[in-house]
């Protein structure tokens, strides 16, 4: 599987999470307790599988070499398209994380901050991946000179094998499949 693939199937582990999200945010709609340690781990699994690991490929290796070698369309693209976009989901996370603090304090009004954050985050970040699997990706793979690709390639392959030696990918998987359990 190339760099490519496997972030379009990273995609798919994390639009499985963004359903665990919708779900749990439902359920607070619902009149349901917040269970703060579940939220913990999707805010957890987000933060570290979907930004640092996910978001670490395409920012390092990918959206570089599309900045630095696709001209001003790439640069707009990437500069202006997507690093924006990553940067609108942290924030979303941030203050769902806020809001997550303030209800643990007491105050009940901020529930409404935690429901909108976290759709807020999954509706935007399903755009956002639907954009990169049908266009950024597509872009990348038709312009950028081979030799380029191929470093991406191995630059994203010595990337994972380390996050592999950490266990990094499969312990996120497992929180996604606990998760998913309890929030079908």
């Amino acid at each position: 599987m190339n760099s490519i693939e496997l972030m379009i199937e990273e995609h798919k582990n994390i639009l499985r999470m963004l359903a665990v999200v919708r779900k749990a945010s439902y359920d607070i709609l619902l009149g349901k307790e917040i269970c703060f340690e579940d939220f913990e781990q999707m805010i957890d699994f987000i933060r570290n599988y979907a930004d640092v690991h996910h978001h670490g490929k395409e920012e390092q290796f990918l959206f570089k070499e599309m900045v630095e070698h696709l001209g001003p369309l790439g640069d707009k693209l990437i500069t202006h398209g997507m690093l924006v976009e990553h940067d609108w989901g942290r924030l979303f996370i941030r203050e769902l994380s806020s809001a997550l603090d303030r209800v643990k304090s007491g105050d009940d009004m901020s529930k409404i901050d935690v429901i909108a954050n976290a759709v807020g985050y999954a509706n935007h970040l399903q755009r956002h991946i639907e954009k990169e699997d049908k266009v950024v990706y597509t872009f990348a793979q038709r312009q950028l000179p081979k030799e380029i690709m191929d470093k991406i390639e191995k630059d994203s392959a010595t990337f994972e094998k380390n996050a592999n030696d950490k266990n990094i990918p499969s312990n996120y998987l497992t929180i996604l499949k606990n998760l998913e359990q309890k929030y079908q």
